[in-house]
């Protein structure tokens, strides 16, 4: 096989998304950390399977613009930093190839090298160890051999040998990976699509996918009548003054609504909280000082006005992208999963929620469309999830709209963002208030061990509940309960005021509210919120302020 017609390469592009599909799990369990978000090699296939799709609608006699249209679709079917990061090497092999029909041992040798600058321009902080460094090693294995080769087959032969050294390498250039006993995932999964295709140029025939679906777990809710249970949507501003303290506020409104947010911001106290008294919420107010940005909404007549809208662009959906003519200045679009999150989202002024998390980031085109459907000539996205915004900055340059992405890495960082907003600013003033805000907030999240492991000496069994805060697994417990027992005592100082429980689906409000008890008796001097979340993963999320 000495060169690649445009019929190989098109067996060779099934067969690689087919490996990779068949190999996706084994990708996911090379997670460093044993909670249930290792997907790498999820997201990976649904970037690439998802973009294989839709050039395959179509039929193409011209190498160049069949990776071209390749390149197109990864990009919008980006999910995770990973799949965003496969875009782009799928992107700069494209760029070198655009104006080529047959391929040659010296365009495959271009085309890595182009792969390799264009995924590094893509990351603004490149780590070795990563995918980053199995495509640098790869382009310059090509750049440097590609004399030796005159034929095409046994070139990606010797370059599936030197990926897989370079792969083999990674635990020793990334100290996290060595600890855990494990391979870049990224990197594994980057060999996976390049050995897929090898095998179809080698024996012409490509990879069986053995499961025709790649899915992620989502369990979608839909908010009705009977889940208000407080009605009225209170939030405004207090020009405080030194009357009361802040913390006396907090504790008289607490028990008469849920989802409230006291934000002390020196001069000013932002405040938002549902409630079926907003008259007593104001009367207490008033008490710190002068009341500005009142805004009291019947969340009911909300709901019921969302969902009537929804019903009827399911009604008039078309394969057409809806795009929403700019009617205000401003609009957001939050990741969320789980109905409480979602409307403190709604309730905090956020125009669309997509859903996504941890275990499902949503695509590039995800968040497209999102910020398509907004009215509003400028969007800012909330990630809220470390693997997502890779992906959101991708959106700007597929639309006309301005976006400015905030990159929030969690639920709290982003409610607490929102909360930041200020209309008389402009975006960029806004953008960087809004970052401030956000690295106020601690958060810890509690979730289930996906795997039997040992971590810097600690027995972790399959289902203890983990106690992670930031990078780092803080506890090991039986409950999750206990969980977020230990993650307080580690994130409360002198300096703290607020913690903030958002409980997850499967957590009982029972539990829910002991835990809440346990928490004021322990810490007397801080005020403890509690807050239905609804998420999937997490039992608990928490935040201290």
């Amino acid at each position: 096989m000495n060169n690649i017609d445009t019929s190989v390469l098109q067996l060779m592009i099934k067969s690689a998304a087919a490996h990779l599909k068949n190999n996706r799990k084994l990708i996911d369990d090379l997670n460093v950390f044993p909670v249930p978000d290792g997907d790498t090699g999820t997201n990976m296939s649904l970037t690439f399977s998802g973009a294989t799709e839709m050039v395959f609608e179509n039929e193409y006699d011209h190498s160049g613009k069949l990776l071209s249209a390749l390149a197109s679709a990864s990009l919008r079917n980006a999910r995770g930093n990973s799949g965003v990061i496969l875009s782009q090497i799928i992107r700069g092999f494209a760029k070198a190839l655009e104006n080529k029909e047959i391929l040659t041992v010296l365009d495959i040798k271009d085309a890595f090298i182009s792969a390799k600058i264009t995924a590094y321009r893509a990351v603004m902080k490149p780590t070795e160890g990563t995918i980053l460094t199995v495509i640098r090693e790869i382009s310059e294995f090509a750049e440097q051999s590609f004399a030796d080769f005159d034929d095409c087959c046994s070139f990606f032969k010797a370059i599936v040998d030197a990926g897989n050294k370079s792969l083999d390498n990674t635990p020793n250039l990334l100290p996290a990976l060595k600890k855990a006993g494990v391979v870049d995932a990224g990197g594994k999964g980057l060999m996976t699509i390049i050995e897929g295709a090898y095998i179809a140029l080698q024996s012409g025939n490509a990879v069986e996918p053995e499961d025709k679906t790649v899915s992620q777990t989502a369990k979608k809710a839909k908010s009705t009548d009977a889940d208000i249970k407080f009605l009225y949507c209170t939030e405004f501003i207090i020009n405080k003054n030194e009357a009361r303290n802040i913390s006396q506020f907090r504790t008289a409104i607490a028990d008469k609504g849920d989802c409230m947010l006291v934000i002390d911001d020196e001069e000013i106290v932002k405040v938002h909280i549902h409630t079926n008294h907003p008259g007593f919420v104001l009367e207490q107010a008033i008490k710190l000082g002068e009341l500005t940005n009142l805004k009291i909404d019947n969340m009911k007549y909300q709901h019921d006005e969302r969902t009537d809208a929804e019903d009827l662009s399911k009604d008039e959906s078309t394969d057409t992208e809806v795009k929403a003519e700019p009617s205000k200045k401003y609009g957001f679009a939050a990741v969320s999963a789980g109905e409480g999150l979602s409307e403190i989202f709604r309730s905090l002024g956020a125009d669309q929620i997509i859903e996504g998390g941890q275990t499902m980031n949503p695509s590039t085109q995800d968040l497209l469309s999102a910020v398509e459907k907004i009215p509003a000539e400028v969007v800012f996205i909330l990630p809220n999830n470390k693997n997502i915004i890779l992906a959101a900055d991708q959106v700007d340059a597929l639309t006309d709209k301005t976006v400015f992405v905030v990159p929030t890495v969690n639920i709290p960082e982003g409610i607490s963002a929102l909360t930041a907003f200020d209309e008389g600013m402009d975006p960029d003033a806004n953008l960087e208030a809004m970052k401030d805000f956000a690295s106020l907030v601690k958060c810890g999240q509690v979730t289930f061990a996906a795997r039997d492991t040992n971590l810097d000496g600690t027995e972790i069994k399959f289902g203890d509940c983990l106690a992670v805060c930031g990078k780092e697994i803080s506890a090991v417990t039986q409950t999750p309960e206990d969980a977020v027992m230990a993650l307080c005592e580690k994130m409360v100082d002198d300096e703290s005021g607020v913690i903030s429980i958002y409980y997850g689906e499967d957590i009982s409000e029972d539990n829910a509210n002991t835990l809440a008890e346990n928490l004021q008796e322990k810490f007397p001097e801080l005020d403890v919120s509690l807050i239905y979340g609804g998420q999937p993963v997490y039992f608990y999320i928490v935040s201290v302020e």
